[in-house]
């Protein structure tokens, strides 16, 4: 059996789906692998990812290849797989998760904390802006596109001095380099982040029973729970939401905080649930988040992102 693997043509990109191959060769040594690298909408388009008002830019292209059989399955950063796929697609897989958080790395090996007055660090969400904004009101913030190699260059090179990045994708090309790590009640990371998602067809069932061989359940309820909270409160790139959800002793415990657009006022919501009703414990979550009035925070952050786009 052969099975033909899409993906994006990033570093990062191949290095994930090469570790994807290797870990489905060691439960099916006679299975084979080729891998398909295919150009999304992010990797075209340098705009600010907040200026896109479209979900799956980086991987719509990947999983139509799915669904027309041009390729058997995708494997994605999770994060950048919207919550509700089309019906003939599934998410027939969730390896073992790597650490959610983001990190800081300087010029001069500075903290966020330490790092001059005005400096100016780049990040390519609207979350970790605000979330930067929060921490360091003095320092100034600039979007950057690109790579994960070539955000650290542009900070190298002195175009930045500084950038926060996830610390998953410096663990997994093994990159060597100073950095801070953010804490997770600062910095909540984006739904999904540090996970893989495996894509498939609905109906391919020989391969998904193959993808479950390398599944996580731990990593699993805690983005199904993550995902499930996008869902009801629609978060993306234009309207930030920071949400980690873990297991804690014998239950899954899910923290999730939204800002105002100028970072001066937030909501936290924190629930815990039975470990197999993820799903359940993010409707809950959005649930409190709408009574608490996010819908106020999402009107100021289309309005914004509207006016910031027409100029």
């Amino acid at each position: 059996m052969k099975y033909l693997i899409g993906t994006r043509g990033s570093q990062l990109s191949l290095t994930q789906t090469n570790w994807v191959v290797s870990e489905l060769k060691n439960k099916s040594t006679q299975t084979e692998f080729e891998i398909l690298t295919i150009k999304t909408q992010g990797d075209t388009d340098a705009r600010p990812l907040f200026t896109i008002n479209q979900k799956g830019i980086f991987e719509k292209e990947i999983d139509r290849a799915v669904a027309e059989k041009k390729v058997d399955f995708a494997v994605h950063s999770l994060k950048d797989i919207p919550a509700d796929l089309p019906e003939d697609l599934v998410l027939a897989c969730v390896p073992k998760r790597e650490e959610a958080n983001d990190i800081f790395i300087a010029r001069d090996g500075s903290t966020l904390e330490a790092i001059k007055n005005g400096a100016l660090v780049g990040t390519s969400s609207l979350r970790r802006a605000v979330q930067i904004i929060r921490v360091r009101p003095d320092i100034m913030v600039k979007p950057i596109r690109g790579n994960i190699e070539t955000r650290i260059r542009k900070v190298h090179d002195g175009e930045f001095d500084g950038v926060v990045l996830a610390q998953a994708g410096i663990a997994r090309l093994g990159i060597d380099v100073k950095f801070q790590r953010l804490s997770m009640d600062t910095f909540p990371p984006s739904p999904g982040q540090g996970a893989l998602g495996i894509v498939s067809r609905r109906d391919n069932v020989t391969l998904i029973e193959l993808l479950k061989k390398i599944e996580d359940p731990e990593a699993r309820n805690a983005v199904e729970a993550e995902r499930s909270l996008s869902m009801f409160v629609d978060s993306g790139c234009r309207f930030p939401v920071g949400a980690f959800a873990h297991r804690d002793n014998d239950r899954l415990k899910l923290k999730v905080i939204v800002y105002s657009i100028d970072g001066s006022k937030s909501i936290m919501v924190e629930k815990d649930s039975e470990t197999s009703k993820a799903n359940d414990l993010g409707k809950q979550v959005a649930t409190e988040l709408k009574e608490k009035g996010i819908a106020d925070i999402a009107k100021d952050w289309r309005e914004k992102v509207e006016e910031w786009n027409s100029k």
